[in-house]
């Protein structure tokens, strides 16, 4: 008997025990999930939330940092100016019978190497003259100088070397081996000459001069001899005294009528 009893007694026991359990544990069923009402404080918060949260307690008593100053850009220099050149006239030998050809290669050179600011003029130095062939009236450029050219320039190591190293070339005039500036009367009587006047007419050009012995070509003196007396450039007319009937008689003639003896 006694043991029969003790065996129905032990399932409630059991029963009562799992009850307390669950009361000390302080758990509750409810539709068959498990509830805990101190579940969501028990729940420990991200690590990276804490942390933001901790800065954001921190730096909110802080006073503002103060913005930081962009360091300043540095402007760039500004190209210096450079000094005006200081030109002057200078005479070139070349070679003859080419200064035209030797002007044009000095300029292109001048061109290609940049050095434009240090060149004014390259002036092959002419007049115009007025011939007579045949009876018939021309005017030609004479070359004042056969043999050199006139530059406008400034003289410098870059300019001297470029000006010596152009073909045809020989050097600039100068006394001591340097060379020497033109002066201003020389450069005026050149420069004048270049210019285009056209009111005024061109110098004839005559091989005669006073004193000199002629042959009359043309003309009712034809053949005579005589000597020149005056000559007129400005109309091309040269006087020549001859003689006629024993006496020494002026006759004015067109310059293309005579010829030297």
């Amino acid at each position: 008997m006694d043991e029969s009893h003790n065996s129905t007694d032990e399932p409630g026991a059991a029963a009562d025990d799992s009850a307390v359990a669950s009361e000390s544990n302080g758990a509750s069923v409810e539709n068959g999930t498990p509830h805990d009402e101190n579940l969501n404080e028990n729940v420990a918060e991200p690590s990276s939330a804490k942390e933001e949260k901790e800065e954001v307690e921190i730096t909110a008593g802080r006073p503002p940092e103060p913005p930081v100053a962009e360091p300043p850009v540095a402007e760039e220099p500004e190209p210096e100016e450079l000094p005006p050149p200081k030109l002057d006239w200078y005479i070139l030998k070349v070679q003859s019978n080419r200064e035209d050809s030797i002007r044009d290669a000095l300029l292109r050179r001048v061109n290609i190497e940049g050095l434009g600011r240090y060149f004014d003029q390259v002036i092959v130095p002419i007049e115009m003259v007025s011939e007579f062939k045949n009876g018939k009236k021309r005017v030609v450029k004479r070359k004042l100088y056969p043999g050199y050219l006139v530059v406008h320039m400034e003289l410098n190591e870059d300019t001297w070397f470029l000006v010596r190293e152009t073909p045809g070339i020989g050097d600039f005039t100068g006394s001591g081996g340097k060379p020497s500036p033109m002066l201003p009367h020389e450069v005026s009587r050149i420069v004048s000459k270049q210019e285009e006047k056209p009111d005024e007419q061109p110098r004839l050009k005559l091989h005669f001069q006073k004193g000199d012995r002629v042959k009359i070509n043309e003309g009712t003196f034809e053949n005579f001899e005589g000597e020149v007396h005056n000559i007129d450039e400005a109309n091309g007319r040269v006087t020549v005294m001859i003689n006629i009937f024993g006496r020494s008689t002026p006759v004015e003639l067109e310059h293309w009528q005579i010829e030297a003896v």
